[in-house]
């Protein structure tokens, strides 16, 4: 469970003002067909952190427990120092849709956008620091949809309205902790308040 949380809620807050939210901001005003779109974000998602998941699950395989937890930590890191820098959309990425209509074209530009994106590469690090790689996937597809979701039905409107600086420096700070927490070889759930069971 607590892979599955912590997953959404990072993926959700990096996402805010990252190149794929920018990207359905775009989609989403220029085709105004929301459907076809979410359904392209979601399965673009489940392919892209899929394939992250696995190569995270893949790392730990063949990195020793010593060497993958400074692996980790300094992933983390530079994903927090990375989330500090605002994104920018290519234009090109927008118009393959003339050719694969809007589902087809939310499908490809997302999965491409999300290459090599933070998102992708905090779903790899998630993945190889946590046992259960699926609860990961899961966690940080429903990120990607809490946060592109929205996008998709206001367009651009409310787009200037979220104060994406602080949004950067929430998730920034997130991942320093991961990566602090990771390098230590402290787990997040022992700094998690007991249950009333294990209380008592």
């Amino acid at each position: 469970m607590e892979a599955l949380l912590l997953s959404t809620g990072l993926v959700a807050l990096a996402e805010i003002g990252d190149k794929t939210q920018l990207l359905a901001f775009i989609l989403a005003a220029r085709f105004r067909k929301p459907v076809p779109i979410i359904a392209g974000i979601l399965i673009a998602t489940i392919l892209n952190h899929s394939l992250a998941g696995a190569v995270g699950a893949w790392i730990t395989s063949v990195i020793s427990p010593d060497i993958l937890r400074w692996v980790l930590g300094l992933s983390f890191l530079a994903m927090a120092g990375w989330t500090l820098i605002p994104d920018k959309i290519e234009e090109e990425e927008t118009q393959i849709a003339s050719r694969f209509g809007v589902f087809g074209a939310t499908l490809i530009t997302f999965f491409l956008a999300e290459m090599g994106d933070k998102t992708q590469i905090a779903t790899v690090a998630m993945a190889a620091h946590y046992p259960d790689p699926v609860m990961v996937v899961i966690g940080t597809t429903a990120g990607m949809l809490i946060a592109d979701v929205p996008a998709v039905f206001v367009g651009d409107k409310l787009a200037h309205r979220i104060p994406m600086h602080w949004v950067r420096r929430c998730a920034a700070l997130l991942f320093a902790v991961l990566g602090v927490l990771a390098v230590t070889g402290i787990d997040v759930a022992a700094l998690l308040p007991a249950s009333g069971a294990n209380a008592s």
